[in-house]
């Protein structure tokens, strides 16, 4: 009998947790949106601000306010953020108190057009729109288009990673299909990359040029400084 007692006594315990758990969530997904909050993973250089996000929410009739957890669709704000031409990735959840955050991850441009159109190449070697609130610190590319732009992505990936190529490079210009000169800060020469392969063995080389000539207080006596040919560097004197 006691033992028939201690089972009943575990059924009801478990029972009460079991409806004192669903409340609890029901009550959870009953509540309402209390704000939303857009968070930037990389808080320099915005190309989107956090009043764009929320007006492209407002825009989509995504509620900021008032609309209960249960209705609300993740999936469907995530998806209309992703979609915006400034953000590469997005990630909507809603805080126990009642907050719907955004984290976002911008895109990164690499590189910039300018000529009859002028844009971005970004990261993922993807063209990207010119942002109205800030404007990239990247080398300018002269002769390029949209059709032709992805030629140079290697180049401008390997330069990106590179804190002494950073620096210096400038500018990079299609002298004919897969051939490019590059323009160099405070340099009165230009850099005849020739084609995009052997990219680190032509930089590694041009470096050690510049390491020497910058000793021997050169750097002013050329005009033109040729990589093509990988293993070496020809310069031609002014």
């Amino acid at each position: 009998m006691r033992a028939s007692l201690g089972y009943i006594k575990a059924i009801l315990l478990i029972a009460l947790v079991a409806f004192l758990f669903g409340f609890a969530e029901k009550r959870q997904k009953s509540r309402k949106i209390s704000e939303v909050a857009v968070k930037f993973t990389d808080t320099e250089n915005l190309y989107v601000t956090e009043e764009a996000v929320n007006k492209l929410l407002i825009q989509n009739k995504v509620p900021s306010s008032g609309i209960g957890k249960e209705t609300l669709d993740l999936n469907r704000v995530e998806g209309l953020l992703n979609k915006h031409e400034m953000i590469e990735n997005a990630e909507v959840y809603v805080t126990l108190d009642g907050k719907l955050e955004a984290n976002v991850s911008q895109r990164k441009p690499i590189g910039r057009v300018v000529g009859n159109s002028s844009f971005y190449l970004d990261r993922n070697g993807e063209l990207m729109p010119l942002s109205q609130y800030y404007s990239a610190r990247v080398p300018l590319l002269m002769g390029f288009d949209g059709g032709n732009v992805k030629e140079v992505y290697p180049l401008l990936e390997y330069i990106r990673k590179d804190e002494f190529l950073t620096q210096h490079i400038t500018g990079i210009t299609r002298v004919k299909p897969g051939r490019f000169n590059l323009q160099m800060r405070k340099m009165d020469f230009t850099v005849y990359m020739g084609d995009a392969e052997n990219i680190e063995l032509k930089f590694n080389n041009f470096k050690a040029f510049y390491k020497k000539a910058l000793k021997d207080d050169k750097l002013g006596a050329y005009r033109k400084v040729n990589l093509q040919f990988g293993n070496q560097v020809v310069c031609t004197k002014k």
